[in-house]
């Protein structure tokens, strides 16, 4: 009886150890600064991950307006060969569009500038 006591407690120090070296267990026995640098790792990489999204976005954002206002000047409705008539071409409409679209351009490129430093200043090493 005794040699089968032996292997269950053999057994059962095998299982501890392998508990002990588990990620559950070294989680849960972690210090209180491995806790904290843990959860400061994930906030910066989700702010991180979303402030260079909106930077992105940002600079999508202002190619599609300028290459709309771009397109503006395209008169020919169909294809090369043929030109809008001056009749159908609307002056006040296509100058406002313009002049909205340019106020948009500016708009936009102010948000990416400040958005953009501000990513560099939180997010990029100094030296890099």
């Amino acid at each position: 009886m005794t040699e089968g006591k032996e292997i269950i407690e053999s057994n059962s120090n095998l299982e501890l150890e392998v508990m002990q070296e588990g990620a559950f267990q070294d989680s849960l026995m972690r210090n209180n600064q491995k806790i904290r640098r843990d959860r400061a790792i994930a906030i910066v990489e989700s702010a991180y991950m979303n402030y260079k999204r909106s930077v992105e976005d940002l600079e999508l954002e202002i190619k599609q307006v300028k290459r709309d206002r771009e397109n503006m000047l395209d008169l020919s409705p169909h294809h090369a060969q043929d030109l809008m008539v001056a009749t159908d071409f609307d002056a006040a409409s296509f100058v406002k569009k313009d002049i909205q679209l340019g106020i948009k351009i500016r708009e936009l490129e102010i948000k990416y500038d400040v958005a953009k430093r501000r990513f560099d200043f939180l997010f990029v090493r100094k030296g890099n």
